[in-house]
């Protein structure tokens, strides 16, 4: 038996997500390989070399992988499913973005954004924002999964694996990558921070959202994250949303200031280690899932707090 990972990376690091799908894919059982497909991303197949449990690594070096599109990861996966039971894929946009085609390929069902596994058969997968865990099974000889990695723990980097190549297809394809627009920040990234400061509608703008929020962050050396409402009001960009509809973080710290507490929001931060709420309705849902929680005006509690983060 034996499983392949998809390697999530931006040619030039491994992105963490690909150590938490490894330790999924490891509960599967069997060998786990790493494929690594990019553009000039041989330091992220060394990198993946390092992650425990990994027997090998196919690197797949070319211009028509080098963004990881549907149609040439899937030229290049399908073939390689001979020799293995199951893929697994980080549940990412990338990931989401491969993973039906490869699944349509196969002629096999999708098993999307599982969050345990049970046996090579049985998993479990949220439904209803998460507040219903759905078990679901599985006779397709092949699996093509998606995996929730704020589920599972990443895995180590004390591995010694082989680096094998393997020739990427050469296309052309019905889609190309045309461009992309990157915001740049020197700030963690949303997804795989440690610890995550959101506001919600209650700061009132976005003047207030940066006056607020924004020095608590750099206090705690923290990400940025906004409900829902926050950033359809303007508050914050869109790539800030952290929910159903936005981002799944599952930090260390996460701490909620000014966020009622709506179940789409939940869904996407109540698997972080520690919550805290701040807040001045005492009734609010979020206080229902923190660790801790602060009825109080946020305009007086969040300066007083940012002013104590530091002090002994």
């Amino acid at each position: 038996m034996a499983v392949l990972v998809i390697a999530e990376h931006d040619n030039a690091s491994l992105n963490d997500a690909t150590h938490k799908v490894v330790t999924a894919a490891a509960k599967f059982g069997g060998d786990v390989d790493i494929l690594v497909a990019g553009e000039g991303a041989g330091d992220v197949a060394a990198a993946a070399a390092k992650v425990s449990g990994v027997r090998k690594v196919v690197h797949a070096d070319g211009a028509s992988v080098a963004k990881q599109l549907a149609e040439a990861m899937e030229a290049l996966v399908v073939p390689m499913m001979s020799g293995y039971d199951a893929v697994f894929i980080p549940a990412t946009t990338t990931g989401k973005n491969m993973a039906p085609r490869i699944a349509a390929k196969l002629d096999v069902m999708q098993l999307s954004d599982i969050t345990d596994v049970i046996d090579t058969d049985t998993f479990e997968r949220p439904i209803y924002a998460g507040n219903a865990i759905l078990t679901v099974k599985s006779s397709d000889a092949k699996k093509v999964i998606t995996v929730r990695g704020t589920a599972f723990e990443a895995a180590g980097e004390e591995g010694s694996a082989s680096v094998e190549t393997a020739e990427v297809p050469a296309g052309p394809f019905k889609s190309e990558f045309v461009s992309e627009q990157m915001v740049k920040s020197d700030r963690p990234e949303l997804a795989g921070a440690k610890r995550v400061v959101s506001g919600g509608r209650a700061l009132g703008s976005k003047e207030e959202f940066d006056r607020l929020i924004v020095p608590l962050a750099d206090k705690l050396e923290a990400a940025v994250g906004a409900s829902r409402a926050a950033v359809d009001a303007g508050y914050a960009p869109n790539d800030y949303q952290v929910g159903q509809t936005g981002k799944i973080v599952a930090p260390e710290l996460y701490v909620a200031v000014g966020i009622s507490g709506a179940i789409q929001h939940l869904a996407g931060m109540k698997d972080s280690k520690i919550i805290v709420a701040i807040n001045k309705d005492e009734e609010a849902p979020i206080f229902q899932i923190a660790d801790y929680g602060l009825v109080a005006d946020l305009f007086n509690a969040v300066p007083e707090l940012t002013g104590l983060i530091g002090k002994d």
